[in-house]
């Protein structure tokens, strides 16, 4: 299965994230691994001494050393205690936190929110599951929220394509992201690049639990927005439904004052989320449903999506 066999199943409802070229996506390999402090097995050697296969040196034991790692014929040969120091040896785990919810499924330029998330999301996976490294998936918003472990090589990208492909029925009410935050804090047991791919709208409740996830993890924040989500167009009187809890308001778009109180509003709350994610150090970038979302993704995972 690759990227071409989602497209097979494209239709004007749900046009896809558009065409991910292999070169750009080859690009981005080390640009992200090397901004990741675990580094990549078998491709590189850590300059720290750790768990791991290949031995460093032996040397005398000290208090606190792990017994499990006495060297006994050194320390038969020489009627001291020796220990045995590896190499650290580093797989790159890195997570996707995709949002499934409702308001994903809108989109009024080129593609729904979900299509672009749809391809940060396989952008991400191509380069995380190269050289044996390992990708886990957490699907939130979705009635039944998902946890995918992380595999190795082509299982993991399977795995995310298999995610992608299936859209399920969304949550019930405001999308939980403070759940989300403490579920992907309880499975990535060791130190990940963790990418959360959402529209980040509802109320801005889930920053305990993002400082947690980030106090372990290197967490990079994509928002996909819709241009209609920012400015609303003079077309008379319309009905604004939100897709997630089924709140309706009539309003008349050709009033200036109510098109520049919506664009105001909507700017302060999307600067709050912004301002927010500053706030924790966790790097984010916004990508649209208007134009070519993978010219802003790439420049940014380029000089820094992750931190250092």
């Amino acid at each position: 299965m690759t990227v071409d066999a989602l497209a097979a199943r494209r239709d004007p409802s749900r046009p896809g994230p558009g065409p991910l070229p292999g070169s750009v996506l080859r690009a981005l390999d080390l640009s992200i691994a090397r901004r990741v402090e675990g580094l990549l097995a078998g491709d590189y050697r850590s300059s720290r001494l750790g768990p791991g296969t290949e031995l460093a040196q032996v040397r005398v034991y000290e208090p606190g050393d792990d017994v499990r790692m006495i060297d006994w014929n050194v320390t038969a040969r020489t009627r001291m205690p020796h220990v045995r120091v590896h190499l650290a040896e580093r797989v790159l785990t890195s997570w996707v936190v995709v949002d499934a919810s409702a308001s994903m499924r809108f989109g009024t330029a080129d593609r729904r929110k979900a299509d672009v998330a749809e391809g940060a999301a396989l952008a991400l996976a191509h380069v995380a599951t190269r050289r044996g490294n390992r990708l886990g998936v957490v699907g939130f918003g979705g009635a039944e929220p998902r946890v995918l472990p992380p595999r190795q090589g082509r299982a993991g990208l399977l795995g995310m394509l298999t995610e992608l492909r299936e859209e399920r029925e969304p949550e019930a009410g405001a999308t939980s992201f403070a759940s989300a935050f403490s579920r992907a804090a309880a499975v990535a047991r060791q130190r990940a690049l963790i990418a959360v791919i959402s529209d980040f709208r509802g109320p801005l409740d889930w920053r305990p639990q993002l400082i947690q996830l980030a106090a372990r993890h290197d967490v990079v924040a994509i928002e996909i927005r819709d241009p209609r989500e920012q400015e609303l167009p003079a077309m008379g009187e319309l009905w604004l439904v939100d897709p997630e809890t089924g709140r309706k308001l009539r309003v008349d778009t050709r009033s200036v004052r109510l098109r520049a109180r919506f664009a105001d509003a909507a700017e302060s709350e999307r600067s709050a989320v912004a301002t927010t994610f500053a706030s924790i150090g966790v790097r984010h970038v916004v990508l649209s449903t208007d134009g070519d979302w993978l010219r802003v993704l790439v420049p940014f995972l380029r000089r820094g999506g992750a931190r250092r």
